[in-house]
């Protein structure tokens, strides 16, 4: 994933108020001004943390009790339009990288896949621009905040 995505995740886990985000795979350098730039101030504010294994991540956070739900399109996705996450307390959103997406060992131990309705000829978005859809999503069936 690019320093540019990366920077952007930043500032949508902050827009809509997330606990953290986990990276996988290869270590990223969040000192890049690419990513700093994008980011602004929401890399001091937003926790992260970096698993060298995606399994290891999701097992970890499985064992704490998220709720996994990976966004990719597969043959058994749901539309992110008609999920519901009212009575969900914990949930760990999975996005994939830009060129390949989730990897399908991880995407056979994710029970929920959801995806993004899209109505033009491309099959795909970029992965921050998703993961504000799917964060949006979530956000409008949660219980408001009094």
């Amino acid at each position: 994933m690019g320093d540019a995505n990366i920077g952007s995740l930043f500032r949508l886990a902050d827009a809509f108020n997330i606990e953290k985000i986990i990276l996988t795979g290869t270590p990223v350098n969040l000192n890049n001004s690419r990513l700093k730039r994008t980011a602004r101030a929401t890399i001091v504010n937003i926790e992260n943390e970096f698993f060298e294994n995606a399994l290891e991540a999701l097992n970890f956070y499985k064992n704490k009790g998220y709720k996994p739900l990976a966004l990719e399109i597969t043959e058994d996705s749901f539309s992110m339009a008609d999920m519901n996450f009212e009575n969900e307390q914990k949930i760990l959103l999975v996005a994939g990288n830009e060129r390949n997406g989730i990897s399908k060992a991880l995407l056979d131990r994710i029970e929920i896949k959801v995806h993004i309705d899209m109505f033009g000829r491309n099959s795909s978005m970029n992965v921050a621009q998703a993961t504000g859809i799917a964060l949006y999503e979530i956000t409008k069936t949660l219980p408001s905040i009094q």
